[in-house]
């Protein structure tokens, strides 16, 4: 598989790394020359000193051999441009866009640019999975952080306990995924009851997050 990295800071650099890692066929493209010849002295890869919306320089960098383009600049206006640029021109080619702020989320998926990745929710969901009450316990991210998991533990007071799982009214796109009792993993059904002091591991929108610790 080859992929083609637009930006060469320091996501473009360690994605850059990872890929290389993997045993993929990348090439990156960077405006700033300095970076170039940085990039280009450590990896064996193709660097190309120019402007990622630009055709002739995504050609440059053999975008017809290429699967997929991973837009992650520093500015999330320049990322959509090069999105858009390859998938007018190149349709047949995957994209994928870094965006700083997550407010522009909606906005790229209204323009038609629905892979993306937003660092800054990513990190806001792990500090609050850290920092956060005990009604939920932070797992892990999925799906470039729009989902994660979280392990919610029944306790006596809770909503939840003795109720089947059929019954629960859970946030829309809320998905139990397993329950852990005692040394057990119980895999969920509508008729199964859940009870105090079992571990339900949940797949849940990064949205829902407050819906669901309300609701529980």
């Amino acid at each position: 598989m080859r992929a083609i990295i637009v930006g060469g800071g320091k996501v473009g650099y360690y994605l850059l790394k990872t890929l290389l890692e993997e045993n993929y066929n990348v090439a990156l493209i960077e405006k700033d020359i300095n970076l170039c010849n940085k990039i280009a002295e450590e990896f064996d890869v193709d660097v190309i000193h120019g402007d990622g919306t630009s055709i002739e320089v995504l050609e440059e960098a053999n975008i017809q051999e290429s699967e997929i383009v991973a837009a992650v600049t520093g500015k999330d206006e320049e990322n959509f441009v090069i999105c858009q640029m390859v998938k007018m021109n190149f349709s047949d080619k995957k994209t994928i866009a870094r965006i700083n702020n997550p407010k522009n989320r909606e906005i790229f998926k209204a323009l038609g640019i629905n892979d993306t990745v937003c660092s800054t929710e990513v990190i806001s969901t792990i500090i609050e999975g850290e920092l956060g009450n005990e009604k939920l316990k932070f797992i892990q991210t999925l799906n470039r952080g729009e989902i994660i998991l979280v392990e919610a533990m029944v306790n006596k007071k809770s909503i939840l306990k003795d109720k089947s799982i059929s019954s629960i009214d859970l946030p829309k796109g809320c998905v139990i995924v397993s329950i852990f009792r005692e040394d057990n993993v119980i895999y969920p059904k509508g008729n199964i009851e859940i009870r105090q002091d079992d571990r339900m591991l949940m797949s849940i929108p990064s949205s829902k997050k407050f819906e669901l610790e309300k609701y529980i």
